[in-house]
C-alpha cells in the first residue's frame, strides 16, 4: 500500500496534461468541502435553536410531571406525595390546578387556559427571563395577583401599568349544570394582572394564578391536575422518573420534559436530520464526480499503468492507487470543510453575525450556535462512508482496461 499512496500522492499533485482532470478534481474536492461545513455548521445552528427553545419550554415544562392516568385530576394527599416534597434533591414542587376559562376585559372575551399554581412553582429562576411587562408574581401584597400570556394582552387590549378594571375570569361549575341563563353553568371570579410573559404560543395564551384562586374558579377544593417537579443540577432524572412511577402506581403516569412535548421534540428532530440527508446527498453528488476525474486520470495514465503492469505490479496495486488518490481528495476536502465550519461556527458564537428574526427570543437576536463534539464524528463518518464507496468505484473501473493496456504493450 505505501506505492500506491506514494504514486497517488504524485499524481493528485502533479500536473496534468488534460487540464481539464486538475478542474474536475478541484470541484469534486471543493464540493465536498462545501457541503462538510454546511453540514457542520447547520447541525450547530440546529442543536443552538433546539437548545434555547426547550429552554424557553423549560420554564413551563417541569423535568418531572405526575399526573392521573385516567380523568383530569387527582387528590395529591397521599402518604408518598408527602414524603417526596421532603426530598432535598427537589428544587420546586409546584401543584397545578389548569382548564379552560372565559377571561373578559372591558367589552372583550378570550377563552384562555388557567394555570393555577402553588408557591414552590415560583422557584424557577428561568420565570422572569419571560416576563415582557411587570413582575412574575403571583400576589400584590395581600391580593391575589395574575400573570398572562401576551397573546391574552393582544386579545385583550390590557395594558397592566394603566389596567381600568381586574380581569373577569369564568370558569365551568362541575357537573351538568343547565340553566336559562348561561351565566349560572359559570363560576365568576376578579384578578388584578401584573405581569405579561412570551414563551412560546402554546404558553401564551394561558394566565397563571395562585392555586387558590383556581380552586375557586373550579369548585376544586382539594385535586389537583398535575404536581410538577424540578431537580437539582446533577441528579439523575430518567432514575428518579422510574422510581416515582414504581412507587406511586399504575393509576399515575410519570412523564419525563420529552414526553410532555412529544410533538416539539420529534419536529425538532425531524427537520435536523431532513436537512442532514439534503447535506449529505449534495455530499455525495460531489464524492462521485470522483468517479469522473479518476477515469480521466486512468486514460491519461495508460502508459504509467502499462509500465507498472510490465515492472510486475498486479491488479491490487494498480487498484490501490486510484483508490488511495479519490480518498485523499475526498478527506482533503473533509478536512478544510470541518475547520472552516468550524471557524464560522466559533466567529457566529463570540460575534453575531447573522441574525434571526427579533421575535425570537435569542441572545442578541443572533443565531444560537452549539457546538458538539459527536456532530463532528457524524459528519466525518458520513463524508468517510461516501467517499470509501465513491473510491473503490473509480478503482475498480480503473483496471477494467489494464487488459487492453497489457496488449499496447
Amino acid at each position: 500500500m505505501n506505492t500506491s499512496v506514494y504514486i497517488a500522492k504524485r499524481y493528485l499533485f502533479s500536473n496534468k496534461k488534460m487540464h481539464a482532470i486538475n478542474i474536475i478534481s478541484g470541484i469534486s474536492m471543493i464540493g465536498v468541502l462545501i457541503g462538510t461545513a454546511a453540514l457542520i455548521i447547520l447541525l450547530s445552528v440546529f442543536n443552538g435553536l433546539e437548545k434555547t427553545i426547550l429552554a424557553m419550554y423549560s420554564n413551563f415544562s417541569p423535568e418531572i410531571r405526575i399526573q392521573a392516568k385516567v380523568g383530569k385530576t387527582f387528590n395529591p394527599d397521599t402518604p408518598y406525595l408527602k414524603l417526596l416534597q421532603k426530598d432535598k434533591t427537589i428544587l420546586s414542587y409546584a401543584e397545578v390546578l389548569q382548564d379552560k376559562v372565559v377571561v373578559k376585559y372591558g367589552e372583550r372575551t378570550f377563552i384562555a387556559t388557567m394555570m393555577g399554581v402553588s408557591g414552590g412553582f415560583l422557584n424557577n429562576p428561568g420565570l422572569d427571563s419571560t416576563i415582557m411587562d411587570g413582575s412574575f408574581s403571583l400576589h400584590a401584597g395581600d391580593i391575589p395577583a395574575a400573570v398572562i400570556g401576551i397573546t391574552v394582552k393582544y386579545m385583550l387590549s390590557i395594558d397592566i401599568r394603566n389596567a381600568a378594571a381586574p380581569l373577569q375570569i369564568f370558569g365551568p361549575k362541575r357537573g351538568n349544570v343547565i340553566s336559562i341563563n348561561p351565566a349560572d353553568e359559570f363560576i365568576p371570579g376578579y384578578i388584578t394582572p401584573v405581569g405579561v410573559f412570551q414563551v412560546q404560543p402554546e404558553f401564551d395564551g394561558m394566565v397563571i394564578t395562585p392555586i387558590e384562586f383556581a380552586r375557586q374558579i373550579f369548585d376544586e377544593p382539594n385535586r389537583v391536575s398535575y404536581i410538577n417537579l424540578n431537580y437539582t443540577k446533577g441528579t439523575n432524572l430518567n432514575k428518579v422518573q422510574a422510581d416515582i412511577q414504581e412507587k406511586l402506581g399504575h393509576q399515575y403516569v410519570v412523564k419525563s420534559r420529552s414526553q410532555q412535548n412529544t410533538a416539539l421534540y420529534k419536529t425538532l428532530n425531524f427537520e435536523k436530520w431532513a436537512i442532514f440527508m439534503i447535506l449529505a446527498f449534495v455530499i455525495v453528488i460531489a464524492a462521485f464526480n470522483i468517479i469522473g476525474s479518476l477515469t480521466m486520470l486512468v486514460i491519461e495514465k495508460r502508459k504509467d499503468i502499462a509500465i507498472l503492469t510490465s515492472l510486475g505490479a498486479n491488479k491490487q496495486l494498480i487498484q490501490g492507487i486510484f483508490f488511495v488518490e479519490g480518498m485523499m481528495i475526498s478527506l482533503i476536502g473533509c478536512a478544510v470543510g470541518i475547520l472552516l465550519g468550524y471557524a464560522v461556527c466559533i466567529l457566529q458564537q463570540y460575534y453575531g453575525l447573522v441574525k434571526v428574526n427579533a421575535n425570537i427570543a435569542v441572545a442578541n437576536n443572533a443565531y444560537p450556535i452549539d457546538i458538539r463534539s459527536g456532530d463532528f464524528v457524524l459528519v466525518f463518518v458520513t463524508v468517510l462512508a461516501i467517499s470509501l464507496l465513491a473510491s473503490a468505484i473509480s478503482a475498480r473501473l480503473s483496471i477494467k482496461g489494464l487488459d487492453d493496456i497489457k496488449q499496447d504493450l
